[in-house]
């Protein structure tokens, strides 16, 4: 019974600086509705610079002194980065915003690298709380019990602090309606700034306080951000009380988890999450979300079939790519066909986001499922490579059908966060299920046949199925099916008022995406000759969104260029650079800030414009010759 009750002790220290993190990720989207990938890269830095501090300053002031200086110095960083980056795409579509930070994260991901290396570093203990308190012989850390004290203070402050002062009031109501604020004269950009600053002070000084117990290390970002999400999901975004109890009961899932579900103690937080979402998709404390700004996909020039010059141009353009193995290597070639399968996962994203309305953080589950179904059909049936390849994508079918059943009942950030837990619940079963899935070792051996395995012809079949797959879901995106599904993107009651049942066709048409990207994930198992639970993880998920958003979301074929761009470029930086994740970074905040739209959505923004020149230049010349 001792051992069970400092178990729970331990989960309640873990759950403080958890409920730090979250909180301030919950006050930021309340009011400025970012969802803040970043927020996990001002969890590191605060530890960083928390551990520089402490090892320079001596003493208890010393120490306690770093720990909230580097908050403080993290909250000037923050504020920078909102009146640098942030400011410049509060009207750009939330997704953009994602984008802007994830680029962010990147580059702060390298940068501690640069600054303090590679290797762990190990905190010294705190000063005042390095002993233990011994109950019926069970040791319980000092410093545990200070973080278990820390939580309720900290929630306290923050209630006093957003419920008797002036600008808690006005956050308040900036959280409910922030055009209202800003019609009563409020100034939302200083008001944005400062809830910015108290959220990532709230992150840092939780990596701050992380210090005694844990060892700081450059994957610490993306480790917390992730049950960060969660917390705040399960709370409900945007409250505070929410993120406190959901911070308290992920802790105690993570802590009890491994004692009572061994098998399954990856998966019980998202499971959590899951149903919570099902049930009330709002959230544990939180309230109904407001209308978003901008649906993705709402186009401002029309979408029309490719003229016949375009299909063309398009031809001409896959006949110089299929020429690529008489004029490069091997490894161009394998490139190239990493390429292509990552064209086929973008444009499945794509078809979600931009015909559908429907942004998914979690879509590398199906590409990873498509992977693993070709794995289970050659490895256990012995089927040929052609069965595989043909059978492997309907487990991402299945999945997306399952998955996609509950996660079209939502919208919004909430569909988002649905389809990230679901995603992560198949990562989880695949990581642990080992006598299956080879755990983190993988299923390996998984290599083409002979009519595909040198590299030219595995980049032509890549290739062929790229193009079949891409058109394919064009000639779905100008189909009835398509105009149907567009009309539930723009005008869900309208689209529904004159007969279309608007949740059968998102379930349908996230199956499409999920069997497309299960098609990917196929051909990407026979290129590697492997398959890992990496293969739906949620950096793969990241990536798909990237490449969606830098070729342009409001695009039919933004997908195929922000895939090849982004992927070519990630390649060739990692072979260039060790600060690969640095250079990337930048280039894709650059991106969202110059060209928001994307690099198709800009071309075809610049060539409508011209078009829409043309008739009125040569309109005031007629006008002119006329006169004279």
């Amino acid at each position: 019974m001792a051992f069970y009750f400092v178990q729970f002790l331990t989960g309640l220290a873990s759950a403080a600086s958890l409920f730090l993190v979250a909180s301030g990720l919950s006050i930021i989207f309340g009011v400025t509705r970012i969802v803040n990938f970043a927020h996990g890269a001002f969890y590191m830095l605060g530890a960083y610079v928390a551990f520089s501090l402490t090892e320079r300053l001596s003493g208890p002031l010393g120490f306690w002194g770093g720990i909230v200086v580097a908050a403080l110095a993290v909250a000037v960083i923050g504020v920078l980065v909102e009146i640098v980056l942030l400011r410049r795409i509060y009207h750009a579509p939330e997704l953009f915003q994602l984008l802007g930070t994830f680029g962010l994260t990147l580059m702060v991901e390298d940068l501690v690298v640069l600054i303090w290396g590679p290797d762990d570093l190990v905190g010294r203990r705190a000063p005042g709380f390095k002993g233990a308190v011994d109950f019926f012989g069970q040791n319980i850390p000092s410093y545990d019990l200070f973080l278990i004290a820390l939580g309720p203070i900290v929630l306290g402050a923050l209630w006093l602090l957003f419920q008797r002062t002036r600008w808690g009031i006005l956050v308040r109501a900036a959280t409910q309606d922030r055009d209202m604020v800003a019609a009563l004269g409020v100034n939302q950009k200083w008001l944005f700034t400062s809830v910015f600053a108290v959220g990532v002070f709230l992150a840092a000084l939780g990596g701050a306080l992380q210090i005694p117990r844990d060892a700081v290390h450059h994957a610490m970002d993306l480790r917390i951000i992730v049950e960060v999400f969660v917390v705040v999901v399960i709370g409900g975004l945007g409250s505070i009380l929410g993120a406190f109890v959901a911070a308290v009961l992920v802790s105690e899932l993570n802590a009890f988890g491994i004692l009572i579900f061994p098998t399954i103690s990856l998966i019980l937080v998202f499971l959590v999450m899951a149903v919570v979402l099902v049930v009330r998709p709002w959230g544990l404390f939180g309230r109904k979300e407001a209308p978003a700004r901008r649906t993705p996909g709402l186009t401002v020039i029309p979408w029309r079939p490719l003229s016949s010059v375009e299909r063309l141009a398009s031809l001409v353009a896959l006949a110089f790519a299929a020429m690529l193995p008489f004029v490069a290597g091997n490894y161009a070639l394998t490139v190239g066909s990493e390429i292509a399968i990552f064209v086929i996962f973008a444009a499945s994203l794509h078809f979600l986001m931009a015909v559908g309305g429907l942004a998914s953080f979690g879509h590398a589950a199906y590409f990873g499922l498509g992977a693993y179904g070709v794995a289970f059909l050659a490895k256990m049936a012995g089927l040929p490579m052609i069965a595989c390849l043909l059978l492997g994508p309907l487990l991402g079918a299945a999945g997306a059908a399952v998955f996609g059943a509950f996660a079209v009942q939502l919208s919004g950030v909430y569909f988002a966060m649905l389809t990230l837990a679901f995603a992560q619940i198949v990562w989880s079963i695949a990581f642990q299920w080992v006598a299956v899935t080879g755990g983190d070792n993988g299923i390996l051996g998984l290599w083409p046949e002979k009519w595909a395995a040198s590299p030219s012809h595995f980049y032509w079949l890549a290739l062929g199925v790229s193009a079949f797959v891409v058109s394919v879901l064009r000639l779905i995106t100008f189909s009835p099916f398509g105009y149907a599904l567009r009309g539930m993107r723009d005008s869900p009651l309208r689209s529904e008022s004159i007969g279309i049942n608007g949740k059968r066709i998102q379930w349908t048409a996230f199956i499409i995406a999920g069997t497309t990207a299960g098609i990917g994930g196929a051909l990407f198992a026979y290129l590697k000759g492997s398959v890992f639970p990496d293969n739906m993880g949620i950096s793969l998920s990241v990536d798909a969104l990237v490449m969606v958003l830098l070729g342009g979301v409001e695009t039919v074929p933004g997908a195929i260029f922000g895939a090849i761009v982004y992927k070519a470029l990630n390649i060739w930086l990692v072979s260039q650079t060790d600060w690969s994740k640095l250079v990337l970074g930048i280039f894709i905040v650059l991106i969202v800030v110059v060209f928001p739209k994307g690099i198709v959505g800009v071309v075809e923004s610049v060539m409508h414009r011209r078009r829409a020149v043309a008739p009125k230049a040569a309109a005031l010349s007629a006008k002119m010759e006329g006169a004279q």
